[in-house]
């Protein structure tokens, strides 16, 4: 039986998100905020357990989009390629990956391959997390956080992962070379 061992883990950083994003995120928060308050000050004695529970709901979610917006992570361990992104994961098979056709790409010049209509995921101007049904109708599983130098890895199922790192070229060549 020949088994592959799978090597130390590597991790491949994730391009930060542009400041747009960032404060897009807080202004999705902000504005709940701001109305909830004003309707607070409006109505004399509006302290009821449902303005109590409304304000636990918005400071909760507003902590869950804080911290998932902050999560991104890709690591290679040889043999499994895991990506987490925002509330989602994804892990791929070295093996499933068309290898051949990958590559780093600009989404301003491959149109198709841009992440169009969201399936499942969380998407901000300049922020795509989670499943997105691309341009060219293709699924792809995306972190995108800046649209030049994507990472895109066509999936032997027609589906494909768009990853926006620092080294793009990094990783595509820990996934080209020899099984660990």
């Amino acid at each position: 039986m020949n088994a592959r061992r799978a090597g130390p883990p590597s991790e491949h950083p994730v391009t930060p998100p542009t400041p747009a994003a960032a404060w897009t995120l807080a202004a999705a928060a902000l504005v709940p905020a701001l109305v909830l308050g004003y309707v607070l000050l409006q109505a004399p004695g509006a302290t009821s357990p449902g303005a109590g529970f409304a304000a636990c709901v918005l400071v909760g979610t507003t902590a869950l989009l804080a911290w998932a917006f902050r999560r991104r992570r890709v690591v290679f361990d040889g043999e499994v390629l895991a990506v987490t992104a925002a509330l989602f994961r994804r892990r791929v098979a070295r093996d499933a990956i068309d290898l051949p056709r990958a590559r780093v790409v600009d989404l301003a010049e491959h149109t198709e391959l841009r992440p169009r209509w969201k399936a499942f995921g969380m998407g901000l101007p300049g922020y795509r997390a989670g499943w997105y049904f691309l341009a060219g109708r293709a699924r792809g599983f995306c972190l995108v956080t800046d649209t030049r130098g994507v990472l895109w890895l066509p999936l032997r199922d027609g589906g494909a992962l768009l990853l926006s790192l620092e080294r793009p070229q990094a990783l595509l060549d820990a996934l080209r070379g020899p099984a660990g």
